[in-house]
């Protein structure tokens, strides 16, 4: 197995399982969201809010297709499988794992970090917004080759990627 991209709605848990995984498997981590931060030298709602979300996705397109190669965990933004095809990029350069939560699960991670998600900043109605947001996305997420429920991540994750590697997935 090459390279391991963790997709999922945002708060599903992607850094938390990869950085995991990595640890597991003694491996690189590669959070998507921080090597853009790190090359645009500013957080990714200040990118938003000064370049706009169309250069912010170009960006992580382009910063995404560095990433494969040697056997790494890639940690992506929520967005990113959804946008310049990136999720069959993914899919032809590594093995995809869709950490999938319900709308629920997902609003009891994020209520408290609103204010530094871009998307969710502006939201009266975070349930609603999650619940349809989501709903817009899973068809790109649904294309992962393995799916994971968030809550049992961790160990759902080993027996599904075992699985996965003796062709039996």
């Amino acid at each position: 197995m090459k390279t391991l991209f963790i997709i999922g709605y945002m708060g599903s848990g992607k850094t938390t399982v990869g950085k995991w995984l990595a640890n597991q498997w003694n491996c690189s981590f590669v959070d998507l969201d921080a090597l853009i931060e790190e090359r645009e030298g500013m957080q990714i709602p200040t990118i938003f809010n000064e370049k706009g979300e169309e250069y912010f996705r170009i960006l992580e397109s382009e910063i995404l297709r560095r990433q494969a190669g040697d056997l790494m965990i890639v940690s992506t933004g929520g967005g990113t499988p959804c946008f310049h095809n990136n999720m069959d990029w993914m899919n032809n350069n590594g093995t995809s794992v869709y950490l999938k939560a319900s709308p629920e699960f997902l609003l009891s991670r994020l209520k408290t970090s609103k204010n530094e998600r871009p998307l969710l900043k502006e939201q009266n109605d975070m349930e609603t917004f999650i619940s349809d947001h989501l709903m817009e996305r899973e068809p790109f997420y649904n294309k992962a080759q393995i799916v994971v429920d968030a809550m049992n991540a961790k160990k759902e994750l080993i027996e599904k990627l075992s699985l996965f590697n003796r062709g039996k997935l």
